[in-house]
């Protein structure tokens, strides 16, 4: 499991951030090294889009306190979710979180399984996800790790995070 100090891992996201008359427009490649370079980013992983704790508490949270965070020097926020970026777009335009926090789809589950923060969730239909976590990420170097005990949501949060960084 990725700790404090260790690199962020490269892999590649996709993102929309436009959209057509009925959908998403195709999402594009977002390979995440070149993306956190000379940033300080703060990335949120979530089992899914459209799941009752993500969608009620988790990415609310995050644009409640996105002024803040960037006030404490979080250049982005990012969240990741073991989903393709067309339901990451569509998702966070219903949430509001378009333009605001990166809506990056890990359809592949290719970043979350080398932060080793996946896990089969097969057994309730969902297939391999993410854990529920957030990272300070700086130059692409962690700084702060926390990860969720299962089903919890105490320490991935937005309050959480803004605390850690002073």
């Amino acid at each position: 499991m990725i700790k404090i100090g260790d690199a962020l891992p490269d892999a590649t996201l996709t993102e929309s951030t436009e959209f057509g008359p009925a959908c998403p427009i195709a999402p594009t490649k977002v390979a995440v090294a070149e993306a956190a370079r000379n940033k300080r980013i703060v990335i949120f992983g979530l089992p899914g889009a459209y799941t009752p704790t993500c969608s009620a508490n988790h990415v609310p949270g995050y644009l409640q306190q996105l002024d803040q965070l960037k006030a404490r020097g979080v250049d982005e926020v990012w969240c990741v979710s073991v989903n393709d970026g067309y339901v990451m777009a569509a998702w966070g335009r219903e949430l509001g979180a378009i333009g605001k926090i990166r809506m990056l789809g890990d359809g592949n589950c290719e970043l979350t399984a080398k932060l080793g923060l996946d896990e089969d969730k097969s057994s309730g239909g969902m297939g391999r996800r993410s854990r529920r976590y957030s990272l300070l990420v700086d130059n692409g170097i962690v700084r702060q790790v926390n990860v969720e005990a299962p089903r919890q949501f105490a320490v991935s949060n937005a309050e959480t995070m803004l605390a850690q960084l002073g």
